[in-house]
């Protein structure tokens, strides 16, 4: 339908993965067992750590949220991808792209600040353990999660209602294999000015601002740890740090080198290796990293 020389985009066309024809069918194949893993890795971290009473403490509420969100952030673009690697059907319809728009940001953005909330539970763990329980009361922490989910439901919301007032042309070629806004927005015909710069005003907010925090609590907790060196010391840091910082780097990492660190306007194969790493290898690695680095957790199996 034309209307004053502007074509009303009703659907949009995922350029995909760029992966040959004769390999389509092993990789759909690997995708499917790295999304499998993802949903039966975090839903075990999710079990394991409502069932075992040693691991009702703040640091295992927010990793159940965090794997929580790890889930659902999977499933927001792995489905859609498996089924148009196996139709070989690339569409994705307009309110299908603004509605995985809208999930990828809640739970990518709740992933960020889970992250920062778990360094600072370490932070007052590590140097002022004698208070831990008076600071990081239980009721403190489920306000907390639940302020996060607010933040991040409100931020897509506001996103996702100054994307869909632009009008977009001829053009529905996106050159991903999910909706991406930063992509979704270069086909769009009207002005994008306040949209580029919500993106740069909450992207420093939700990103930059949560992996300085972080930055911060481990830059304290290192101060801390040398104020009174020792191999204990030392040992405690790398035994309750290391997984969360493991997690830290994976996530924060793939962002750097997809949005910060841009290899050029077109979707390349390091674009789309990024992605992929962003979107579906971190949130299956997670729960490996927890289980295998942290000792409760490796605990908590033992006991089940």
């Amino acid at each position: 339908m034309t209307i004053n020389n502007k074509t009303m985009i009703t659907q949009f066309l995922l350029l995909g993965l760029p992966i040959p024809p004769e390999y389509q069918h092993m990789f759909y194949a690997l995708f499917l067992v790295m999304y499998f893993t993802t949903i039966l890795g975090n839903l075990l971290i999710i079990v394991l750590i409502h069932l075992d009473s040693y691991l009702q403490t703040p640091m295992y509420l927010f990793l159940s949220n965090l794997s929580f969100s790890d889930l659902c952030f999977s499933s927001v673009t792995m489905p859609k991808l498996l089924h148009n690697m196996q139709s070989q059907d690339p569409s994705i319809s307009y309110g299908g792209c603004l509605a995985q728009i809208f999930f990828f940001m809640v739970f990518g953005d709740m992933e960020s600040f889970l992250l920062v909330a778990m360094a600072y539970d370490r932070y007052v763990a590590i140097c002022f353990p004698l208070h831990y329980t008076s600071i990081m009361t239980p009721k403190l922490c489920i306000c907390l999660v639940l302020l996060l989910w607010i933040l991040t439901t409100s931020h897509a919301t506001m996103q996702i209602m100054l994307t869909v007032r632009l009008s977009f042309c001829e053009n529905n070629v996106l050159l991903n294999f999910f909706c991406d806004i930063f992509v979704l927005l270069k086909l769009a015909c009207s002005d994008t000015y306040v949209n580029d710069l919500m993106i740069l005003i909450m992207g420093g907010l939700i990103i930059i601002i949560p992996f300085l925090l972080i930055v911060i609590s481990y830059v304290r907790i290192i101060s801390s740890i040398l104020k009174v060196p020792s191999a204990q010391g030392i040992h405690k840091v790398f035994s309750t740090c290391g997984s969360h910082l493991s997690v830290v780097s994976l996530f924060y990492g793939t962002i750097i080198g997809l949005y910060l660190c841009p290899s050029g306007t077109n979707f390349s194969l390091k674009g789309s290796a990024m992605a992929m790493m962003y979107t579906v290898v971190t949130p299956m690695l997670n729960p490996f990293i927890y289980c295998l680095r942290n000792r409760d957790m490796k605990w908590a199996l033992i006991r089940w």
